[in-house]
């Protein structure tokens, strides 16, 4: 079993009361449980196959060196980025105005 986080922004109310059968709903769109990898796996399927144009974030705790790892989908000015085996977050620029 792992401790896992999802956060979802502008997702399918279907998708969010889906979340909800496995997960717990402790802030709206933000989601946390303790689920087998296995199930881990299916839930994110159900959340790749439902986004729409929303976004997501899903967290797990690992034996990485870091202690967790993650996965996101859709469009965000946050970017995953691997830097020497550790997982982080990097920050597109805003769009400039002309």
């Amino acid at each position: 079993m792992s401790f896992v986080v999802v956060v979802t922004e502008n997702v399918p109310p279907r998708l969010r009361g889906r979340m909800a059968i496995w997960l717990l709903e402790v802030r709206a769109g933000v989601y946390i449980g303790d689920v087998s990898r296995r199930t881990r796996e299916m839930i994110w399927e159900h959340l790749a196959a439902g986004y729409e144009e929303g976004n997501v974030v899903m967290a797990w705790a690992s034996r990485h060196e870091s202690g967790y790892e993650f996965q996101t989908l859709g469009a965000s000015r946050r970017l995953a980025v691997e830097f020497d085996g550790l997982n982080l977050v990097a920050f597109q620029p805003l769009p400039v105005e002309e």
